[in-house]
């Protein structure tokens, strides 16, 4: 089984236990392939707010100036990037972290302007070469990789919301399912509503609910990619609070 899991910042553990990456340990270990990408939020506002830099958000998305570009570079590439490498290590998992701009794997043009606002430094519909996936995951590796990419028009690194990236990936590598973890149960039809959580919705009806404003905030970019994903070619997205429980259903499916 190949697993493209995405690693949300608000779901990461700062010390002790950390029940995702022992899931991902649990899966290499039986012999499924996995990718592990992971994002940075909470992580990237703190050393952004360190440093006096404000940058708003847009529809979930980071608006992302010349300075918080290389902030949030540092922080995914040379942090957060490599604390999961040496946690997985400590797991006995052979991980290996890049990012996007490594081996050609993303490259996106920028998104410029979103309801009003210039974006920045920020991609939009990435294209994924998968060989440099590939080549490590026949190898035995499991690649951790951070939501970075390269504009094909500059070359500039470009910050890429990291459900998009994980949906290209998942939908690039035909994944047997896209994994989605966050700090939330599933997708709700109401933010604030814990007990409204969708457990399975069709391609269809996922649409629907980006179209009427049922997903708002951060759930767009997630509902996003789970769709991207399985248009792409991955069987199945799932999204929820823990590995093993969302590949046993207790989730929300995206599915055809």
């Amino acid at each position: 089984m190949l697993v493209v899991l995405k690693y949300g910042g608000n779901a990461m553990i700062a010390e002790g236990p950390d029940p995702v990456l022992d899931d991902v340990a649990a899966l290499a270990a039986a012999g499924d392939s996995v990718v592990l990408v992971h994002g940075g939020g909470p992580q990237i506002d703190a050393a952004l707010a360190q440093r006096g830099i404000a940058e708003p958000r847009v529809a979930g998305l980071r608006v992302t100036g010349a300075a918080a570009r290389d902030v949030v570079e540092a922080v995914l590439c040379g942090s957060v990037n490599k604390a999961l490498v040496r946690a997985l290590a400590a797991r006995g998992v052979r991980a290996v972290g890049i990012s996007g701009e490594d081996g050609g794997l993303v490259r996106s043009p920028r998104m410029g302007v979103l309801e009003g606002t210039d974006l920045g430094f920020v991609g939009d519909a990435p294209a994924v070469d998968p060989a440099v996936l590939a080549a490590l995951l026949g190898a035995g590796f499991v690649p951790v990789v951070a939501p970075l990419g390269i504009d094909p028009h500059s070359g500039a690194a470009l910050n890429i919301n990291a459900d998009t990236v994980a949906g290209a990936i998942a939908g690039a590598l035909h994944a047997d399912a896209y994994v989605v973890i966050t700090n939330v149960d599933g997708i709700r039809r109401d933010i604030d509503d814990p007990a409204s959580v969708l457990e399975r919705i069709s391609l269809a009806e996922a649409r629907g609910f980006l179209v009427d404003g049922t997903f708002t905030g951060g759930m767009i970019p997630k509902a996003r990619a789970a769709v991207a994903a399985v248009e792409a070619g991955a069987k199945r997205a799932v999204i929820g609070s823990g590995v093993a429980r969302a590949l046993a259903g207790h989730a929300t499916t995206v599915a055809p």
